[in-house]
């Protein structure tokens, strides 16, 4: 198969060649491999690899499932894989070499995919671009001076370059929907309790952060949720129960919807004219299809809801670090850690169970706000971010108070945490590209529990304006 041929397939038309025989899952991964080769060395998106696992796993009998033969990447925090490390991007956490799979990684297994690596992060997964001291920055393939997002970074820049179709990412303030909107690609962040982060993880910043893929069809997406879910024992969520596969679902045409639309940021700053006029493109495509589509605003409070997420994320910050001193017998210090990491550390350290609580309960009425809210709307149509792709270098990693350091980020992501906070799902999709050539993506969010209505208006609206040859410069061709 040759590098352009390769290029044309998604995951699940891979796997379709391999089961009709017309190539071999050994041929298919040694094709992702060289890839790999030639065009990390530019990306620095895989950053442990594990190539010859991948080979032996293509030479022997794989399970027969959607994506069986199929190569695909696991970003480098929680999918624990036998054999490859975790270090989520930070010099703190020791190398070790997991014993066992996750529960999500065994699924994948199971369905036939075939983990190359593991893929680049921002430490612990804080930042909404993927630069850190362990690992260096990920370049992004639309153009290497630019941010990939984060922190599934490494992960889109693979996909987006065309290294495998489909590959693992988390969400835990924008981290699936950021790379995404970035790289050009689709990030599905899904309901709270509709993948389970066993048996390793319990309540992952509570309840804050979800896992799933970053790829470049909506078809691969639906079937990757598919085998992903449901939850397994012990998981402390466990969202609604999908109206059967979401693979077949999308096949079935989506009833007329009731589409609120946002064009200005709940949290006062300001939008950037590309990121608008994306917006009001995808709002104007919308109406086209016959959906119904009204501007409207939610009536989340920011101000008391971008408060009560720092506090959640510091005081798990601060629990993860603990730990982490117990494990190495050294305390965190800008030695181990990077100095952001340490000032949201520190801050963490000083919130009391009064006010986690008072920051939780937050999160629970902006919840309830938003159920309302889609009493009336089906989906909200709204900025992934809220501009174009950063430079790197922007973002300060060394900047210790937290204050400072998230000032600057809630202006380029003042959307995407919501969902995190309230726990539904919400859909980034590659509608647009502006002049300079870099993807500016927009966001659907649906109620609790919704991704088929987020996966049955995507699958329209891709093929009502197809993205899949629109694709980044850097390629192995």
């Amino acid at each position: 198969m040759s590098f352009s041929e390769y290029d044309q397939y998604d995951a699940l038309g891979l796997a379709a060649l391999i089961a009709k025989k017309k190539i071999s899952a050994r041929e298919v991964v040694e094709e992702a491999i060289a890839r790999a080769e030639k065009l990390n060395p530019a990306l620095n998106a895989i950053v442990f690899a594990a190539y010859d696992r991948a080979r032996d796993a293509a030479k022997g009998k794989l399970p027969k499932g959607p994506f069986t033969g199929v190569p695909t990447l696991l970003k480098d925090m929680r999918a624990g894989a036998i054999g490859m490390p975790t270090r989520n991007g930070s010099r703190y956490v020791p190398a070790v070499l997991a014993d066992h799979d996750s529960t999500l990684v065994a699924r994948y297994r199971a369905a036939g995919l075939i983990p190359l690596g593991k893929t680049n992060v921002p430490e612990f997964g804080i930042l909404p671009t993927t630069e850190s001291k362990l690992y260096g920055p990920a370049h992004n393939p639309w153009n290497l001076a630019h941010s990939t997002g984060g922190s599934s970074g490494g992960s889109a820049a693979a996909v987006a370059a065309g290294i495998v179709p489909i590959a693992h990412a988390t969400d835990g303030g924008g981290s699936i929907r950021i790379p995404a909107s970035c790289c050009g690609l689709i990030g599905l962040k899904v309901s709270r309790g509709r993948i389970s982060q066993g048996p390793d993880y319990g309540d992952a910043t509570s309840g804050l952060s979800v896992d799933n893929v970053v790829a470049r069809s909506v078809r691969d997406v639906a079937a990757a949720l598919d085998i992903s879910s449901p939850v397994d024992y012990g998981d402390p969520y466990t969202a609604p129960p999908p109206e059967g596969s979401y693979l077949d679902g999308i096949k079935r045409k989506t009833k007329r919807l009731r589409v609120a639309v946002t064009y200005k940021a709940l949290n006062g700053k300001t939008l950037h004219p590309d990121v608008v006029a994306a917006v009001k493109k995808t709002a104007k495509l919308c109406e086209d299809l016959g959906h119904i589509v009204e501007e409207v605003t939610p009536p989340l409070n920011g101000a008391v809801l971008t408060p009560a997420f720092m506090t959640v994320w510091a005081a798990n910050a601060a629990f993860g670090l603990e730990q982490l001193a117990k494990l190495t017998g050294t305390p965190p210090s800008t030695k181990v850690v990077e100095g952001l990491t340490l000032g949201l550390y520190r801050a963490g350290k000083k919130v009391s169970a009064v006010e986690l609580m008072a920051a939780k309960q937050a999160m629970t009425m902006a919840s309830r706000t938003m159920a309302q809210f889609h009493d009336t709307y089906d989906v909200w149509l709204n900025a992934t971010l809220g501009a174009p792709p950063i430079r790197l270098g922007i973002i300060d990693i060394d900047e210790e108070d937290p204050n400072k350091a998230f000032a600057p980020i809630f202006g380029y992501v003042p959307f995407t945490a919501m969902q995190n906070a309230t726990g539904q799902p919400a859909i980034q999709l590659p509608l647009n590209v502006n002049k300079a050539g870099l993807p500016i993506g927009v966001q659907f969010v649906a109620r609790y529990g919704g991704e088929m209505t987020l996966l049955k208006l995507a699958v329209e609206l891709e093929k009502a304006a197809p993205w899949a040859g629109r694709r980044a410069s850097l390629k192995a061709r």
